[in-house]
């Protein structure tokens, strides 16, 4: 879907993507039923029938391969071809000719006119789909081929590039290409499952659209943290100080069980510079050159976890230490 997400770019139409995705459903791409589908999903086995299962299992295979008219009616009442032809954005997409035996790449300013909506299928053709012949041709998901295609870009004097990955269950082919030494290479990846690339849940896509949103927040603005979004400017020192003078939290909540061993004996300053603080940067699996801002962000978000709280937004240092101090006080008083 991402030539779909391109297109939608191209025709400046962010509304309408946030309305496409917030809404999809499975038979908004393929002849399927949603019902059926959720069912088995959730292993509801005392709805579902099996009867109808099997039914729709043979219809599929006497069709052989799920029928995608559904995409191919969206993609036509939800593209605008002459608004992409009018943009100031170029706009490549990858594809697979079976026809031709070769991976294409697509430039779609210079298509002919009615094909664009073919290539924007042609570049969505996964296994599994019905096969049909798109201007005479057979085509495949350019993911087999070449699912982060920044030569493309490269080639045409890019310098800084933006990849976004999505790390889906399937296609995650990489076509081998040496990245020029003035070419600047930017990533925003999600730090968790977003799930399979047919995975047409709403609940979940605006979950993943949300984190998507958070991951690039990451990038554009440097915030701190693997799995929460942490706005944590301020030099190194604040955060030695930070870890000092909350000592008797880490000690009380974080440490028991981690280092249980050197809480036994009194100690002092150097003990946690010296052996404290090292073995909890390890155990947080801190990298050799770690600092004070990665130790003290890398607690927060271990006690944030225990304590289940929502990591769907950022914080800042403050903000976040704060409901830290107040799900610790509440599991007190249980």
């Amino acid at each position: 879907m991402g030539a779909l997400n391109g297109a939608l770019m191209c025709m400046d139409d962010l509304r309408e993507a946030e309305k496409l995705w917030d809404n999809i459903s499975w038979s908004q791409v393929m002849d399927i039923d949603d019902t059926l589908i959720e069912q088995w999903k959730a292993r509801d086995f005392s709805s579902l029938s099996l009867h109808e299962l099997l039914a729709e299992g043979k219809r599929i295979l006497k069709d052989r391969g799920l029928d995608i008219t559904p995409l191919k009616q969206l993609i036509e009442r939800t593209i605008d071809e002459d608004k992409i032809f009018q943009s100031d954005k170029e706009f490549f997409v990858s594809t697979i000719s079976l026809s031709d035996r070769k991976p294409l790449i697509v430039n779609m300013k210079e298509v002919a006119e009615g094909e664009m909506k073919d290539m924007l299928l042609a570049s969505a053709y996964l296994p599994g789909f019905k096969r049909e012949r798109l201007g005479g041709k057979l085509y495949a998901d350019g993911g087999g081929a070449n699912n982060v295609p920044v030569d493309v870009l490269a080639d045409r004097g890019y310098k800084d590039i933006i990849v976004i990955r999505i790390y889906g269950l399937g296609y995650d082919t990489e076509k081998s290409f040496v990245i020029p030494e003035d070419v600047s290479l930017y990533h925003i990846a999600p730090r968790q499952n977003l799930g399979g690339i047919l995975e047409f849940d709403k609940k979940k896509t605006r979950r993943n659209r949300k984190l998507g949103y958070l991951d690039g927040k990451r990038l554009l603005y440097g915030l701190a943290g693997k799995r929460y979004y942490i706005d944590a400017s301020g030099s190194e020192a604040y955060y030695f100080d930070k870890m000092m003078s909350e000592a008797e939290l880490l000690k009380g909540y974080l440490m028991r069980g981690i280092l249980q061993e050197e809480l036994e004996e009194p100690f002092g300053y150097r003990k946690y510079t010296e052996v404290i603080f090292p073995r909890l940067a390890q155990e947080f699996g801190l990298e050799k050159d770690w600092d004070y801002r990665d130790l003290y962000v890398s607690v927060l978000e271990h006690l944030a976890g225990k304590l289940r709280i929502s990591r769907m937004r950022v914080y800042s240092v403050p903000e976040l230490l704060m409901k830290i101090h107040h799900g610790l006080n509440k599991s007190k008083t249980r």
